[in-house]
């Protein structure tokens, strides 16, 4: 996947631009973090890659194709997204999962709640996966409502995973066992991560820094430690050192 001096501004900012001139690419089978404060762009950002929105400039690309070349069909079968904000809706906690991949059996379905750390709390239901859920998911907590928005993105099985701040309500040990069974069990899948907190962000393979709508610093959590002084204010601020793990 490839940003090639994108920039986006929205039709109604008088021209001010939300994101400029942003280049980088990332690999296949890389996870891949975007890290910034409240409103910097990043979840615009990342809307790009599945045409929420179009770049005003530049071109954004999969596998070597620009976006705009795609189906909308084609292209948005390559990309999972789990939000912070999940979308819950009445029935069971399966019908919950099998939104992400109607086709899906019963077993897959558990498997990816297996992935997503969500068998914690519906292995303690006593109808477990038919345990039913109410309109909005008002019956779970935050942290249970992002897991299943994951085990959802995780059963489509999509080539592009994008957390979108979407571990934001899990405590950290549940979220380090998340990412570490997406390594396991997802190799292959190109993960991007939206996040705040350096703890989600600092064992991905890179990390992007936005601010102001510019990447201004690129590469792993020790070298942006050691390179770049915003990141090592955040990281200071958010009571974090320079190491891995």
């Amino acid at each position: 996947m490839e940003f090639s001096h994108v920039s986006f501004a929205y039709p109604e900012s008088g021209g001010r631009k939300i994101l400029d001139d942003i280049s980088f690419t990332i690999h296949a089978g890389e996870t891949f973090a975007i890290l910034g404060s409240t409103g910097c762009g990043k979840s615009t950002l990342i809307s790009l890659i599945p045409r929420f929105y179009d770049a005003t400039e530049g071109q954004v690309l999969v596998d070597g194709v620009d976006v705009k070349d795609y189906s909308l069909k084609d292209l948005r079968s390559k990309v999972a997204i789990a939000l912070q904000k999940s979308e819950i809706f009445s029935g069971s906690i399966l019908d919950n999962i099998l939104w992400g991949n109607p086709d899906a059996d019963r077993l897959k379905a558990a498997e990816a709640a297996e992935t997503a750390q969500a068998m914690e709390f519906i292995s303690q239901k006593a109808e477990g996966m038919d345990a039913p859920v109410t309109q909005g998911g008002t019956s779970l907590s935050g942290g249970q409502k992002q897991r299943l928005s994951i085990s959802r993105a995780v059963l489509k099985n999509a080539e592009i995973l994008i957390f979108d701040d979407a571990t934001s309500a899990l405590d950290l040990k549940t979220e380090a066992r998340l990412y570490e069974a997406l390594k396991r069990t997802r190799p292959e899948a190109t993960k991007i991560i939206i996040a705040q907190r350096i703890a989600s962000v600092r064992d991905a393979d890179r990390i992007a820094v936005l601010e102001n709508g510019k990447i201004t610093a690129c590469g792993s959590h020790a070298q942006l430690y050691a390179s770049s002084d915003i990141y090592r204010d955040i990281c200071r601020s958010q009571g974090q050192d320079g190491t891995n793990g």
